[in-house]
Order: structure tokens, then sequence, then C-alpha cells
């Protein structure tokens, strides 16, 4: 059943190791929504206040070998205005009904929500919103006795002029689920998802904003994919999702891991169904 509705949906999943530059090249389909978690632009300080600084978390034994790095070498020279070209191109155009108009998520810092705005003003996305993502936890650990820690992740939603699809429950004659700005931030558990890249989005909160902005058998598309947790939440909802990453490292890791752990998933649930279908088949046979 899982494998027949994927086929009639058309749902495809592929991750490329390219610069989202080179889109035309795969020739994708345009998206009913964008997703990225674009790099923060750290640089070196991309573990500041962070215990994986010192060897072991401890500043007794020293630095570790994450000192004075960064996440990854592209994280210091992203350009905002080929992304928002892209983004341009790639999204669907506007629609004459209402309900249906595409969007864009971009994850960012604090500090750079301003910039997003500006650069997605430029390329044609004139309205937006921020988003609130609130932790339970902190990863400025060594400064927890000095100030305030930082327990929140940023986003800002961009879109042309009509409102974005929005999906809140709402049905004929009936009112919808009010859905606020902020969202609980939620690790994924260790033994639902891989964790195979140091600035992961959890899986379920990518799920929860997908099924918000889309709707089964739409397009999203990934031009950072990372960890291809967008993937892997657009897979499991019956979206279609395309991604690029450029890190081959990162590229192979998420294929080998992320993506064919939750192949693994479905083989596994398949089998079970099957099973499941031969006991009731035996069961009616018995009785007839």
């Amino acid at each position: 059943m899982l494998e027949t509705e994927r086929r009639e949906k058309k749902q495809k999943i592929e991750l490329f190791n390219d610069h989202f530059q080179n889109y035309k090249v795969y020739g994708i389909p345009k998206a009913q929504l964008v997703i990225a978690d674009i790099p923060y632009n750290l640089g070196n300080n991309a573990y500041a206040s962070n215990p994986q600084w010192y060897i072991d978390g401890d500043n007794k034994n020293g630095e570790s070998k994450l000192a004075n790095k960064e996440f990854f070498d592209t994280d210091k020279d992203f350009r905002i205005a080929e992304f928002m070209h892209f983004c341009s191109k790639m999204l669907k155009p506007e629609p004459k009904e209402t309900n249906k108009a595409p969007a864009m998520i971009v994850f960012c810092a604090f500090e750079q929500m301003h910039m997003v705005i500006e650069y997605g003003q430029k390329y044609g996305f004139m309205k937006s919103y921020p988003l609130v993502f609130i932790k339970n936890y902190s990863s400025q650990v060594l400064k927890a006795n000095m100030k305030i820690v930082g327990a929140t992740e940023y986003a800002v939603v961009l879109y042309r002029d009509k409102l974005p699809k929005f999906n809140n429950g709402k049905k004929e004659g009936e009112s919808g689920k009010m859905i606020f700005n902020w969202f609980e931030w939620k690790r994924d558990s260790k033994n639902e998802y891989p964790k195979i890249h140091p600035t992961q989005k959890p899986v379920n909160l990518l799920k929860r904003l997908i099924e918000i902005f889309t709707d089964e058998g739409d397009v999203v598309i990934d031009p950072v994919a990372g960890s291809a947790t967008t993937l892997r939440a657009c897979a499991e909802l019956n979206r279609s999702c395309y991604g690029f990453e450029i890190k081959k490292d990162f590229y192979k890791d998420a294929k080998e891991i992320m993506l064919k752990d939750w192949e693994l998933k479905c083989k596994k649930n398949n089998i079970q169904m099957d099973m499941q279908r031969s006991t009731e088949n035996w069961q009616q046979d018995k009785f007839i």
C-alpha cells in the first residue's frame, strides 16, 4: 500500500553532491516550499561557549582539536544573493487561487534576519514574518555562570505577495487551530534519527513546518541540505524533495546513513505489513 501510494504521487527523494547554482543540470521541478538552514558565518568561533572547545569538555585538560575551528569551510563565504536568486527561480509562480502560494523558510542567526529579509525583497519576496524556536537546553555551557545563555533558534518565512499555503486543520464551516510563531525545539531521539551533522535540525520539527506549508505530493527543495533531514522529513510525509550538498563527506553521510536508514525502515515496515496481511488472509480462509 505504501509503495503504491508513493508511485501514484510520483514521490522523489534526491540529493545531489553539487552547488545549488547548478540546478539546471538536474531538471528538477519548481517547489511549493524551500527550506534552508543557511550558514551562520560563525567562522572559527563555531564551538565558542561549547564544552567541545576543550578536551573532554573540561578546560583543565586544555583545548581540543575543535578549538578555533569552524563547522565547515563553506560557513564563511555563503553568498546570500546567489541563494535568493535560486529561490526566485525555483519556487512556483504566484497562483491565482488563494491558499496555494509558495513560500520559503530560512533558518538563520538572529543577527542575520534583517539581511535575509532585505535580500529577499531584492528578489521579489516582499513579505515575511519571523519564527522562533525554543529549546530546553543550551550549547553555551561555558557561559552558564557568566550571563543569560542562548536557548533559541530563528527563521524567517518569506513570500512574494499572497499568503502561502497554510494547513492548520481547518475544515469547511469550521475554524482551524491557531498556530503561533514560536515552536518547541525538541532533539530527535538517536534511536529514531542518526546524528551526522554539527548543525543538524530536528526531523520532527521540520515535519511540522512541512505539514503546515505543503500538502502530500508537493515538492520541497533544500539548497543547502547538510544532513538531509529535510529530505528525510519529506520522505516520511509523502512529499517529493530535492537537496543540494556541496561537501562530499556530508553528502556521503546523508546518503549512506540518514537516507539509507529511512529506506531500511521502509523495507522493514513493508515486510511487517505483508506478514500482517498474510495472517489476516489465513484467518479469513480458516472461517470460509
